[in-house]
């Protein structure tokens, strides 16, 4: 592939990478939206001064998803911000996330069958019950926060549900969470890396604490009997029992808050829509697709190229990061009708949402996050139809990684 692209680059018919501009983290956070819209049509990836190149349409993404050559990165992301030692480059180095091949099954494995779909269904009508169970919380106090008192709460309790975390817990682990969360962004400098790796210690220790109290006291609850199995067929080593349930905690609170909170805002702000879903209760699968694509929670997916990979005439150079951008490809015009446009009722998007990513790194949690997004939607126009927005739409930041949100303030 490399000779055939160095060929055909001297027969003048490929682009070099000196082509493509490279865009600041500061330009990319002011509008990523408007960024991505720009250059788009013109190119099929630009530069990022972080992170390698960031690829725009949504063909491309698709592709690359689930591309042999674009692998998962392993440790390149820490490596590129400096991090080259610790427990947050621990986090990548032996957890599924950013793991290849073998490596990345025998990690993912032991979840699998806790987190399928047909599994996760029988999990609905708990997951319906603790969602009422919070509306109905702080139904009385007429306007509050919903991100805080809501669209948080839902993910972190239910993950420690199934993992087997005592509830007790949610507020220390999913604060060291979204703390720790933040190194999978480009948003964050050299001087925030000392509050990071504080963050993934606690989590880290946190989680060691929980299986010891489960080693001396098994139960049968997933803690327990992931343990039990990764100690008797040796296939997990200890550092990466823990790893893998650190980033499962991130991952099992952090998207979904975001995805929880921006769903109910956009219904919000077009009533219309939310009157739509609920008077029909059938629309709210496609209000939270909808939702996820016009407003993704995660705004990448990273990759390294391990060969050279040509884009429309573009060269991207082999051994080059790659940030497959969510964000950009789900609002490209080539995909979607009038993409700028919030519309539950659209046609266009396909079987397999691509916000959870293709290939053999599709998202562990799919299925329970749909259940959870859904349930938490279902009990909301329920229980608070007349619910509205109490001040400005929240701000979602980010144009990498998982995203942020500011408060979502609503009046019942």
């Amino acid at each position: 592939m490399a000779e055939t692209a160095e060929q055909t680059q001297q027969d003048g018919l490929l682009e070099p990478p000196e082509a493509v501009p490279t865009l600041t983290v500061a330009e990319l956070e002011a509008d990523p939206h408007g960024v991505f819209r720009a250059w788009r049509s013109r190119l099929p990836f630009v530069g990022h001064e972080i992170a390698g190149f960031v690829v725009l349409r949504a063909r491309d993404v698709d592709l690359l998803m689930r591309d042999p050559r674009a692998q998962a990165t392993e440790t390149l992301h820490p490596r590129t911000r400096g991090i080259l030692e610790g427990t947050l480059f621990d986090i990548f180095a032996h957890g599924m996330l950013t793991a290849n091949g073998p490596v990345h099954r025998r990690r993912r494995s032991p979840f699998t069958r806790t987190f399928a779909a047909r599994m996760i269904e029988g999990l609905r009508p708990g997951i319906r019950a603790a969602a009422e169970g919070l509306v109905r919380d702080w139904l009385p106090d007429g306007e509050v926060d919903l991100v805080a008192r809501y669209a948080a709460l839902i993910p972190a309790r239910i993950i420690a549900g199934i993992l087997g975390l005592p509830q007790d817990d949610v507020p220390r682990f999913t604060r060291l969470a979204y703390e720790v969360s933040r190194v999978l962004s480009f948003t964050f400098g050299p001087e925030d890396i000392p509050d990071l790796e504080a963050a993934a210690v606690a989590l880290q220790d946190y989680v060691l604490g929980i299986l010891e109290v489960r080693r001396a006291a098994p139960t049968d609850d997933f803690l327990s009997r992931f343990l039990a199995e990764a100690e008797a067929t040796g296939e997990l080593n200890p550092q990466e029992v823990v790893i893998q349930l650190v980033q499962m905690i991130i991952g099992g609170t952090d998207t979904t808050r975001v995805a929880g909170a921006m769903q109910v805002a956009l219904l919000l702000q077009h009533p219309e829509q939310w009157a739509a879903v609920r008077g029909d209760p059938g629309l709210i699968p496609a209000a939270v697709a909808e939702s996820l694509r016009y407003e993704p929670s995660v705004g990448s997916a990273a990759r390294v190229a391990r060969e050279d990979i040509v884009l429309d005439g573009h060269v991207v150079p082999a051994g080059s990061l790659l940030m497959l951008s969510t964000l950009s490809a789900l609002r490209d015009e080539a995909a979607y009708a009038r993409p700028d446009a919030f519309d539950i009722r659209r046609a266009d998007l396909p079987r397999l949402h691509p916000i959870f990513g293709g290939g053999a790194h599709r998202c562990i949690g799919e299925a329970l996050a749909r259940v959870e997004l859904e349930e938490g939607l279902g009990a909301l126009t329920r229980l608070a139809p007349r619910l509205r927005l109490a001040g400005a739409m929240p701000v979602i930041r980010g144009h990498a990684g998982i995203r942020r949100i500011d408060a979502l303030r609503v009046a019942a």
